[in-house]
């Protein structure tokens, strides 16, 4: 059984939260009337959003191998370390294949692509050529190859989240195996930790600029009108997610002790900073200080919320199945329940390892519909236009998936303290 550890000096403030969501809110709506108004000059402000983007990658690796070293080391014992893992694992598996069966439902009551007879030979392959080539790093054999890294540091200075995660967990199985010996590495990498953190604390003051850069090159380079062509397919899937994450994820946080929206309100700045970039990936040493702050305990957070960005993808599997039964509606191909079931395996599969980044949903649906020939991957060009849209909101439920996640397996292992969820998503000190 975990116990809830004390937090460090390093998390965010309430006041500074909130005036961070404040500025990210204004952020997003200027940048949104700029595309809408003046759209070459919107979509020239892509290198804002990049540069945020990039700015937070650029700490994300550290990050997750300090918070998952040192929390494995605040373990009491190494079995705990598996315990947690397998009972965050089981969680994923389930909501991640009751995300793709909601996407596979909504698709056959809603029937978004019926009606649109595209011939498959009339679509531009090579509108969608690089997504394609791009999803064999998706297929279970690219995966296998790319979570090893070539050397001990490269993850580190790659910035790659599957191969971090790797080196991560090693490290500190190892330093647990050397026992008092590795205590003086240990707490170098906690002092390390808080300077990491602070060092997040001042890159986050950037993120309405981020947001604000990355919303305008959205509007002003696809245009909201570009929305009309394919409102329908828009509207099917944000309305799926929101049932996802008010019902599905709702009824998980009433069973557990806590409201979703109120945890959507303690998330608000981030969720916005998800919004304005379309990368929940912008937002994960946020969500990581968050989780801590709420009572989870370090542990758990350090494994969960890292693995949860490759592996509990709510967001990513709905999108997978809606888009892929609207490709084959559109095209007039009639999938067998054989079929559908193959496209569920695969899916479940390829989607693995897809880390929460800008276009990583619309590769691996190119993955996905790679290996199940009767729907067209050219049929991809269909959505090209409108996926930017709709890449906000995999990201949102994604988001919000990892955070419930947390709370639920920190429960389980005993190493929730509710008194600071109630402070927290309450909106008080846990001394109130």
């Amino acid at each position: 059984m975990l116990r809830p550890e004390s937090q460090p000096a390093t998390h965010a403030r309430p006041h500074a939260a909130g005036h961070l969501y404040l500025q990210v809110l204004v952020a997003i709506a200027l940048g949104a009337l700029l595309g809408i108004f003046a759209p070459s000059v919107g979509a020239a402000m892509k290198p804002l959003g990049d540069a945020f983007i990039n700015l937070v990658k650029m700490v994300i690796a550290p990050v997750i191998f300090l918070t998952i070293v040192t929390g494995i080391a605040g373990m009491r014992e190494l079995g705990a370390v598996g315990r947690v893992a397998a009972k965050a694992f089981a969680y994923f598996l389930t909501f991640s294949t009751l995300a793709l069966f909601v996407g596979l439902t909504v698709a056959h009551v809603v029937h978004p692509g019926t009606g649109l007879h595209i011939a498959p030979a009339s679509l531009d392959q090579g509108a969608v050529a690089n997504y394609a080539k791009a999803a064999h790093e998706q297929s279970i054999v690219g995966f296998l190859t790319h979570i090893i890294p070539t050397t001990i540091l490269s993850p580190l200075t790659e910035g790659d989240i599957l191969q971090t995660l790797l080196i991560a967990v090693l490290f500190a199985v190892s330093a647990s195996l050397v026992g008092e010996p590795a205590r003086p590495v240990i707490e170098m990498l906690e002092h390390l930790s808080r300077i990491v953190f602070r060092l997040v604390g001042i890159l986050m003051r950037a993120a309405p600029v981020g947001a604000f850069g990355a919303i305008a090159f959205t509007v002003g380079k696809y245009g909201v009108g570009t929305l009309a062509n394919l409102a329908g397919l828009v509207a099917t899937f944000y309305l799926t997610a929101l049932i996802f994450v008010l019902v599905v994820l709702g009824a998980v946080g009433w069973a557990n002790g806590f409201s979703i929206l109120k945890l959507i309100r303690y998330l608000r700045a981030e969720l916005l900073l998800v919004l304005g970039t379309s990368s929940s990936e912008a937002a994960l040493p946020a969500l990581i200080e968050k989780m801590e702050a709420a009572g989870c305990a370090k542990p758990v957070v350090g494994l969960v919320v890292p693995t949860g960005y490759s592996f509990n993808l709510d967001g990513t599997n709905i999108y997978m199945t809606l888009a892929a039964l609207f490709i084959a509606q559109a095209c007039d191909v009639h999938l067998t329940w054989g079929q559908q079931a193959l496209l569920l395996g695969v899916a479940m599969l390829s989607s693995k390892g897809a880390a929460g980044v800008t276009g990583a949903g619309f590769i691996t649906l190119a993955a996905t519909l790679s290996i199940v020939p009767d729907v067209p991957v050219a049929g991809m060009a269909l959505i090209l236009g409108v996926d930017r849209f709709m890449s906000e909101c995999r990201s949102l439920t994604n988001y919000i998936g990892n955070a419930v996640a947390t709370i639920v397996v920190a429960r389980w292992e005993g190493g929730l303290d509710r008194d600071k969820l109630s402070a927290a998503l309450d909106g008080r000190s846990a001394q109130g």
